[in-house]
């Protein structure tokens, strides 16, 4: 009955989900020269009657990179659904050992490992997993290429896993709308987790991510009128010192079209 389930709800959101027409934003390359960044930006607004995807560098939209620590989403619901973390306030002991962020070297639990990116815990999450059934878990959610595999590292950062900025769109979704094959209360609770900052209309639901070559921020802003999905991905040639311009990129063009308040 559960693979039946399963099988139900991947052909209803892979057919669920529908891409506008794209249209190239030439003239957000100027925000991109403004940071001395190379990258893409894909960006669905549901806010009106008709869709609008507007695209930044269309070539590098469809290839796919390591999601790095975006994967972290997905993950969490894996985790969630495997029966590996119970819910948000279970704890997961620091091992003690000292890691290069400091906000790593603490006790976590799910909300605080989303927020630090603390990789410690999802590699706990991966080991209780097992390669098989987070293959079957990525295929059900048609995340990239599906391919968990890895040679030596975690398989979202070092390993075969790929996804492009518009599977990023595409998986947010089916996230947003609760029709990835997970139970409900495990998609409402990782987007509770996901939120960075709201106001009175509006919420930001959002995610980085660094693979060191390149990184990602990824994620939605819900207005009344509808979201606002995003997916911004650049290249790191200076390595941490390019990690605040991915914010910096997206959230200039999410205020250009009003996508974020003008202080935000």
């Amino acid at each position: 009955m559960r693979v039946l389930l399963f099988i139900c709800s991947f052909w209803f959101m892979t057919a669920w989900v529908q891409a506008a027409p794209e249209q190239q934003r030439a003239d957000w390359a100027a925000v991109f020269d403004q940071h001395q960044a190379s990258g893409t930006l894909v960006v669905l607004d549901q806010r009106g009657q008709q869709d609008q995807l507007w695209v930044h560098n269309p070539q590098r939209a469809q290839q796919r990179f390591s999601p790095a620590s975006t994967f972290k989403i997905p993950h969490a619901l894996f985790a969630l659904e495997a029966g590996v973390v119970r819910d948000e306030f279970q704890i997961f002991v620091w091992d003690g050992v000292e890691r290069s962020f400091a906000a790593h070297n603490q006790d976590q639990d799910l909300r605080s490992s989303m927020r630090n990116s603390t990789v410690w815990v999802y590699e706990q999450f991966a080991g209780l997993i097992g390669e098989q059934q987070a293959r079957q878990y990525l295929q059900y959610s048609s995340y990239g290429n599906a391919d968990p595999s890895t040679e030596q590292g975690p398989y979202w950062i070092d390993g075969a896993l790929a996804i492009s900025a518009h599977e990023q769109i595409e998986f947010l979704q089916r996230l947003y709308s609760n029709l990835l094959p997970f139970r409900l209360e495990h998609q409402r609770l990782v987007k509770d987790i996901l939120i960075v900052e709201a106001g009175r209309d509006w919420i930001l639901r959002a995610k980085t991510g660094w693979q060191g070559q390149y990184g990602w921020w990824v994620g939605w802003v819900e207005w009344p009128q509808g979201p606002v999905f995003f997916a911004l991905n650049i290249d790191t040639p200076n390595r941490l010192d390019d990690l605040p311009k991915l914010e910096a990129i997206g959230r200039d063009i999410l205020r250009s079209i009003q996508a974020l308040p003008d202080n935000q």
